[in-house]
This record gives C-alpha cells, sequence and structure tokens, in this order.
C-alpha cells in the first residue's frame, strides 16, 4: 500500500507547503509542494472515477520530467494504485504491449485514463509501484516493491550522499527511472528536496540552466559527464556530481575533476536493490571504483566473487531470499572488495566465452580497453555464428592500430580483439545504459 509514501508526502507539506518543490526550466513554470499536493487531489477528483477501480490495481504512465509527472505520480499513488512509470521515450505501442503484459487496468495518455482489453490483475495491497528492467532477456521483467521499500531507498540515498532540502537537485535522469525514483523523484516527496526539471541533456543547455537556476545536485550518467568535461562551459552553483547507469571511466573522471575542480561521485545500484554503494570522497572513481556500501546497505562477495546485497530496500515480493530479516539480491555483478570495503566492478558473470578452446575474459579485456590513455569507452562481445570472433567496439580517436599496440604490451595476443569498430561514443539507451543490442548489432 501506498500509504507510507504518502504519509511521508504529508509530512513534508506540512513542514515546506509554500516552497517551490519542481520547476521546469525551459519554461520558468513553478509549483509548490502544497501545489503539487493540490493538483494532485484535483487529479484524483478528475480522474480516478470510483476509488474501487483503481485501487491496488496496475496502471501504467509514461510522461516526461516535468510538473505534470510528479502530480499524476501523486494522483496515482492517492488513488492506492500500483504505479508503473515508463520512460518518456517509449513509443505508444511498446506502451501498450508493457500494460498488456501486466495486465494493468489502465494507461494514463497524458489526459485520460485509457481501459485496457482483457481483465486486469489486483496487485497484493502492500505494493506500490513496479519497477521495469530488462535484465539480460531484453524482455521486460517486472519487479514490485513496497512504499516501505521505496522510502528505505531514498533514506539511504539521501543519508549517504547528504543531500538535503537545502539542495536543488537537477533532473535530467527520467523520473520513473530506478535511478530516477531514487535520486529525484522519492527524495522530493519523502524529505522535501526540490527539482529543477533540465532542458535539455546538451551541455550548452545544462550550462545555461546552471546559470539561470543555480542547482546543487547533479545526478547523471557518464554520456553526460564526458560531454561537460570536454567543454569549455561553467557550472558554478554545482557542489556534488553523481554518476550512474553505466561505467564512469577513470579518464573522464580526471578531465572533469581538471576541467571544474570537482570531483565526481560513482553510485552503484540496480532496480531490485536500489543504491548500494557510493564513493563518498570521489576519490575511488578517479581510479575505476564504486566506493563502499550506503548506508543501511549490507554487502558480501559470494564464492564466485557475485556481490549479494541486503537491505531494507531490496524488494521481496516473489523474491525469497532474505538476510537478517531484509530483503537480498544476488547480483549478476563480479565485484573486487578492499579490505576498506571499497568495490571496484569487474563486469558481470557469465561474461566468460571460449574462442578456439580458449577462455577469454570479456570483462578483463573491457577494462584493459578502457585504461588506455586516449579510450572514452569500450565494450568487448563476440560476433555470432559457428567461428565465434572476439571484438570490440571503442569510444575513442586513436587509431586502430595503436589500440591494438598498447594492449600487446602485457595483453596475451588471442584476448586480443580480431574485429574493431571505432565510434565518438558508445550508443546509449533511453535511460542512459549502454545499448549491448545495438552494439552486438555493430559487430554481427
Amino acid at each position: 500500500m501506498s500509504e507510507a509514501l504518502l504519509s511521508a508526502w504529508r509530512r513534508t507539506v506540512r513542514r515546506r507547503g509554500n516552497e517551490r518543490a519542481v520547476t521546469e526550466a525551459a519554461t520558468g513554470q513553478s509549483a509548490t509542494f502544497l501545489e503539487l499536493d493540490m493538483h494532485a487531489n484535483a487529479w484524483v477528483s478528475r480522474h480516478a472515477g470510483s476509488p474501487a477501480e483503481l485501487s491496488h490495481r496496475t496502471v501504467v504512465f509514461a510522461l516526461p520530467n516535468s510538473i505534470a509527472w510528479i502530480v499524476t505520480f501523486l494522483g496515482l499513488l492517492k488513488s492506492r494504485a500500483v504505479v508503473v512509470p515508463l520512460d518518456a521515450a517509449e513509443p505508444s505501442a511498446a506502451q501498450h504491449r508493457i500494460a498488456e503484459s501486466l495486465r494493468a487496468k489502465f494507461l494514463w495518455d497524458g489526459a485520460n485514463l485509457l481501459p485496457l482489453a482483457g481483465s486486469s490483475r489486483a496487485v497484493r495491497p502492500d505494493l506500490a509501484l513496479v519497477k521495469l528492467t530488462s535484465g539480460t532477456t531484453g524482455t521486460p521483467r517486472a519487479i514490485y516493491f513496497t512504499a516501505e521499500q521505496l522510502l528505505a531507498d531514498a533514506r539511504q540515498v539521501t543519508s549517504t550522499m547528504g543531500i538535503s532540502p537545502r539542495d536543488l537537485n537537477y533532473a535530467l535522469i527520467p523520473f520513473g527511472h530506478s535511478y530516477g525514483l531514487g535520486n529525484l523523484t522519492l527524495p522530493l516527496l519523502a524529505h522535501g528536496v526540490p527539482l529543477l526539471c533540465g532542458t535539455s541533456a546538451l551541455p550548452h543547455a545544462i550550462a545555461v540552466d546552471f546559470a539561470r537556476w543555480k542547482p546543487t545536485v547533479f545526478p547523471g550518467v557518464p554520456a553526460m559527464w564526458r560531454a561537460l568535461a570536454a567543454s569549455d562551459l561553467i557550472l558554478k552553483s554545482l557542489r556534488l556530481g553523481i554518476s550512474a547507469g553505466a561505467p564512469l571511466t577513470p579518464e573522464t573522471a580526471r578531465e572533469f575533476a581538471a576541467r571544474f575542480g570537482l570531483r565526481l561521485h560513482n553510485f552503484y545500484g540496480s532496480s531490485e536493490t536500489g543504491g548500494i554503494a557510493y564513493d563518498r570522497s570521489g576519490r575511488a572513481t578517479l581510479n575505476g571504483g564504486v566506493g563502499r556500501a550506503m548506508r543501511g546497505v549490507a554487502l558480501k562477495s559470494s564464492r564466485n566473487s557475485r556481490l549479494d546485497v541486503s537491505s531494507a530496500a531490496v524488494f521481496t515480493h516473489r523474491n525469497p531470499r532474505r538476510r537478517k530479516g531484509l530483503g537480498a539480491w544476488l547480483m549478476a555483478d563480479v565485484v573486487a572488495m578492499n579490505s576498506a570495503g571499497e568495490l571496484t566492478l569487474q563486469g558481470r558473470s557469465g561474461q566468460i566465452v571460449k574462442i578456439a578452446g580458449r577462455r577469454i575474459s570479456l570483462a578483463e579485456v573491457t577494462q584493459r580497453l578502457r585504461a588506455i590513455a586516449g579510450v572514452d569507452d569500450a565494450w568487448v562481445g563476440t560476433s555470432a555464428g559457428s567461428e565465434p570472433v572476439l571484438s570490440a567496439v571503442v569510444a575513442t580517436t586513436l587509431p586502430i592500430a595503436e589500440l591494438r599496440t598498447s594492449l600487446q604490451a602485457d595483453t596475451a595476443t588471442w584476448k586480443i580483439p580480431k574485429r574493431w569498430v571505432r565510434l565518438p561514443a558508445l550508443p546509449m539507451t533511453a535511460r542512459g545504459k549502454t545499448d549491448t543490442r545495438a552494439l552486438q548489432a555493430l559487430i554481427a
């Protein structure tokens, strides 16, 4: 049930009601916490109809970051619906397909609740939100969360990162993405951290927003930090830059620190667990690390070096794993953990291929490529076919011959890719993650 989240929101409205909550940078339109609450109540009156229609039923919606997104989200929570936020970039046909696969009751199109064909399925009353993750299959998988688990993630994020209502959180990450929920949406609802909806992810637009509105916290993805590090722009008000969603190369972290005099902070999490680890000082990020466990999160390494995560934010619906009464999840990621508890990601389990009788770690080759000065990012895979070929896609301006030579210094010949693709930047999904399907197509 969403009651715990609504109770937190009501406390926020009582404390900060007349303060500005959300601003849209492109238009200058803003709303206070109290105005958001009033708009959400009006949304319920206009659209919810009979309370039984939405209560414990799944409702899908996709909107860009905006005041309307927050109002819709609050309206659905107040209607006791189970919310499924999708990326606004999802085409309408894909939205309908996902909604039908979840046996959702309605799809919100931005103006109306559209009833969906087929029978809807009532959801357990303690559940409040569904995150969708493609995992390794490319097919969306639904993960159900309680309001208490969502609130635990927000608490862990704000307390570990030191984010407070005195900050202005710059929102380019989609609100409904797992990263956006934990770093943007839930801190607003539960702790009163105001939001600035950014105009665009283009560096110049970011700089204009910073000059006018002076946000202090910016949760971004590596592609954004890469572009900013290569620019001559100014971000005077920024005090905390957070990078997540994909690996941030040490080179980008160092370039950004040199350019802006400010360290970036790696943040590592997953849809299933919420936040996992964070680099509090920014020093680990300069060397490719992701920091230590967040407050309230317990980590241990399994026998095969996969990361075992437990916290109050880990989902438990249809997940039987527990540790000390809390939800637990075994990540697909392989990690190295030093004596100080600092993590370095080393790829995903199953990233071992056999070519010509020899075993090759794709993660190992990827890491060696990323360590080459002048390489912004890299991805290593194998081409399809009866005789797989080790292949690399590299974001760099360096000649491929130079990349081969650099690898030859400390890499066995049979671990050096035979097929190469050079790009200005690796393709990204709408959620800011490396688009592995597009990369695989490049080497097919």
